[in-house]
């Protein structure tokens, strides 16, 4: 199966062998090899510099794509190296260097204020360049980039320096080599493109021409030549930490300290080993909990660094949900089965513990991409006590547990990719082993106009309940996208036997649809607008199983700038009547079906100029359907005032309301009960930060969410998928809290090394009072006992090849 389809798309698809970007045009410099090097001051007066050839000539990226940039504004760079690093310094004219915004930000994360990228490919393939990016604070950011992607959750340690001067502002940048990858060859050549921002001209310019009508950003770099004679390092990077942290809920208090170790070593070349050794995760932020009512799981984000940094490769085919590895145990065989008469739970622990894991990734010259990942959890119990003798057992509720993720991913023509990914979940003793192997690809023509884009996917599951089962999914679709126009038809399908939740995530199996979808965009601003673009797509639906046709969507919409920066969209969705295998809980393949009745929406959004220093986004939204009275409707509003350059404070509110909400509440005998409900969610944030420094910074994040649910009518699912009235039947209604505050302190007293400071105050309840109003409904939460956290974590860099040099 799998040789048919790559056979189908080859033929379809003429692969070219050449590169989307016009070779001959190229921007084209030498590098130049110094003794001595530049002090990485921003003041551009080292002598060494003057040695170096020019890459000048920039231009717009945006708003005027491809036109030069006048003279008052234009950039210089220049790039030499050394048998360590290679320097960057650039000169950035600005006829008012005293209007250059400079608001300061934590380290990867984008403020108002200009910027300086350099964006290196050794490789020179068009598609995974390194990025480094200076503000005009002197913040860092740094990214890895695949496919045009980029991951700013990879981290790097390098030295740079900004200053203003009187022409404008200049930046020099050192990049150690052990902080790219790059093979041992005695004459290289590097793929180079340089990026400035101006945020008071709402601007962007670069070295080489970027066209904005077709490819990725990536394929049009230039080529800087003669870096000879470097060798890649030993690239071995040690981050030991020391941590304390103390516990305080209902005036008991836990107190608790880890070391532990997370390692970077370069195999070879091109590919690194990531290890984390007994980690640690006590100041991760929390997860934004909802009260959900729907028949599948909340999905949240990952914020441990070691499943967000370097894990492009294990995210191809969407099979690495990360949250899997020490989330709650899965009790497969429900240990409240297992309890007698006499016996209750004493201990049922929430989380499982990680006891370590390792990433190995990188790619090759040829363009092969090799990732393997594991990471072992360790056996997890449920105390289980009899009341009658005074007695404690254990009961197994999450093995000892292994998984394994294996890539190879082949680029080619700097636009086209096939990958194939095998993820695998082995578990001790009787539980469930799992295994999902699939094969994506994204291939384009030549021009980088036509694509083809899909995946094939087989798991198997195998435990001690069901006989081992096998499941397949395929995608495909065939797009263009070049100039103004983009479009994509395509055709998918999950059976009923596809389930990848042992590591990845899906919400419903046992579907088919036929999906289709086009847009229209401007290249150029116009007199009114800096840009915006026209869109639509719909999907015809079908159960799988039995090829039932369920519904039909569609949605059209726009998004648009002005040339005052004011931005907003808007949307028209329209769902037909659908009949929704999911929502009775009876399994996709049961017949069992509830008919959601049809809905129109519309959807509209503003934000503000962002440069200014109070900034507001907001978004309101209506739902109507033609049965049983529903409607929902909601806003979201979120002011941001900036005080000064180093302190700012955003502030959103949520609100949501549906009237008649139906939906699945029990199930009793062989009657599936649905509830007639009013349900209502106010959701408040608040967001700051105080830079002291671009080392040093107070942040603070908070959030309270409140979810009520008042139920007024019951009815009993029929055969037809509708409803009859249940006057017998009823249930609690449901009040639902979520509070969290963060408040932290980061301190990067040294390159790498950090000193983190961590306070969180969180409350949760969950009760039948729905009736009460914002205030009484705070009154109530704060009822309940919170718990104090406050931690201490200490971080420490250090580079193998300076500790190797002190001894």
């Amino acid at each position: 199966m799998f040789k048919r389809i790559i056979l189908l798309l080859f033929a379809v698809l003429p692969i070219a062998q050449l590169s989307a970007q016009n070779k001959k045009n190229r921007k084209t410099i030498k590098t130049t090899r110094v003794k001595k090097t530049p002090k990485i001051d921003g003041l551009l007066n080292d002598v060494v510099w003057e040695m170096a050839e020019v890459c000048t000539d920039f231009v717009d990226l945006r708003p005027n794509n491809g036109k030069l940039v006048s003279e008052e504004y234009q950039t210089t760079v220049k790039v030499i190296y050394d048998d360590d690093a290679i320097y960057i310094s650039a000169q950035m004219n600005d006829p008012d260097p005293e209007g250059i915004p400079q608001e300061f930000a934590t380290r990867d994360n984008f403020s108002i204020s200009d910027f300086f990228l350099a964006t290196i490919n050794p490789n020179d393939d068009g598609q995974n360049p390194f990025e480094f990016l200076v503000q005009t604070t002197g913040n860092q950011a740094d990214a890895k980039v695949s496919n045009g992607d980029e991951d700013f959750n990879w981290s790097a340690v390098w030295e740079s320096a900004a200053k203003i001067n009187d022409k404008g502002w200049a930046v020099e940048m050192k990049i150690p080599y052990r902080a790219i990858r790059f093979a041992n060859r005695p004459i290289q050549s590097w793929g180079f493109n340089f990026h400035r921002r101006l945020e008071k001209l709402n601007a962007q310019h670069t070295w080489t021409h970027i066209d904005n009508a077709v490819g990725r950003w990536t394929q049009y770099d230039g080529l800087i030549e003669d870096f000879r004679d470097i060798k890649p390092p030993t690239r071995l990077n040690l981050y030991p930490y020391a941590s304390a942290t103390a516990n305080t809920f209902e005036g008991h208090t836990k107190y608790d300290w880890s070391v532990g170790m997370d390692i970077k070593y370069g195999l070879t070349e091109n590919f690194t080993l990531d290890a984390t050794l007994i980690p640690d995760f006590s100041q991760v932020g929390f997860d934004n909990v909802e009260l959900n009512l729907g028949p599948f799981e909340q999905q949240f984000t990952e914020q441990r660094q070691f499943f967000t940094e370097g894990t492009e490769l294990f995210n191809k085919a969407n099979l690495f949900y990360s949250r899997r590895i020490g989330s709650s145990p899965i009790d497969q065989f429900n240990v409240e089965n297992t309890l007698s008469t006499d016996e209750e739970i004493t201990d049922y622990p929430s989380k499982v513990t990680m006891l370590n894991a390792i990433k190995v990734s990188g790619r090759t010259k040829g363009g092969l991409g090799i990732g393997f990942f594991n990471a072992i959890t360790e056996k997890t119990e449920a105390t289980i006590k009899n009341n009658a003798t005074g007695n404690t057992r254990k009961e197994v509720i999450d093995p000892f547990t292994n998984y394994n993720i294996l890539v190879l991913d082949q680029q080619f023509n700097q636009n086209s990719t096939v990958t194939l990914i095998n993820t695998n979940v082995t578990r001790d003793g009787r539980f469930r082993d799992a295994n999902v192997t699939a094969l994506d690809w994204h291939i384009e023509t030549k021009d980088s106009k036509y694509n083809a884009d899909g995946s094939v996917k087989m798991s198997n599951i195998s435990d001690d309940i069901n006989n081992p089962n096998t499941g397949y999914t395929f995608d495909n679709s065939f797009g263009y996208n070049s100039d103004h126009w983009n479009w994509e038809l395509g055709y998918n399908f999950e059976n009923k036997d596809f389930n990848p939740n042992d590591l990845g995530i899906l919400f419903s199996n046992n579907e088919q649809s036929i999906y289709g979808s086009a847009g229209w965009r401007t290249l150029q601003p116009t007199k009114n607008y800096n840009w915006y673009n026209i869109y639509y797509y719909n999907n015809a639906n079908f159960q799988h199983y039995s090829g039932i046709y369920t519904g039909f969507t569609a949605s059209a919409g726009i998004e648009a700038q002005t040339r005052n920066r004011f931005t907003f969209g808007g949307n028209l969705n329209y769902n037909t009547e659908e009949k929704d295998f999911f929502e009775p809980r009876q399994g996709s393949t049961s017949g069992i079906y509830f008919l959601q009745p049809e809905r129109k929406n519309i959807n509209i959004w503003i934000s503000t100029n962002s440069q200014k220093k109070l900034e507001v986004n907001a978004d309101v939204y209506y739902s109507a359907y033609n049965n049983y009275s529903k409607a929902a409707y909601g806003f979201s509003i979120a002011p941001r005032y900036r005080f000064t350059n180093q302190f700012s404070l955003q502030y959103q509110l949520d609100y949501n309301k549906t009237n008649n909400d139906l939906g699945f509440v029990d199930e009793v005998n062989t009657n599936i009960i649905f509830g007639k409900r009013d349900r209502k969610n106010y959701t408040n944030t608040i967001a700051g930060k105080y830079s002291f420094s671009t080392n040093s910074s107070l942040s603070l994040s908070f959030r309270h969410y409140w979810g009520a649910v008042n139920y007024n009518d019951y009815y009993t699912l029929n055969t037809n998928g509708g409803l009859n009235s249940n006057a017998t039947y009823n249930s609690d209604n449901v009040n639902f809290n979520s509070w969290n505050l963060d408040l932290s302190y980061i301190w990067q007293f040294a390159p790498g090394s950090q000193l983190i400071a961590f306070y969180r105050n969180a409350i949760f309840n969950e009760d039948t009072n729905a009736d009460l109003n914002f205030s009484k409904n705070l009154d109530n939460l704060f009822e309940e006992s919170q718990r104090h956290t406050f931690s201490l974590r200490l971080v420490y860099f250090i580079d193998y090849n300076k500790l190797k040099n002190i001894f």
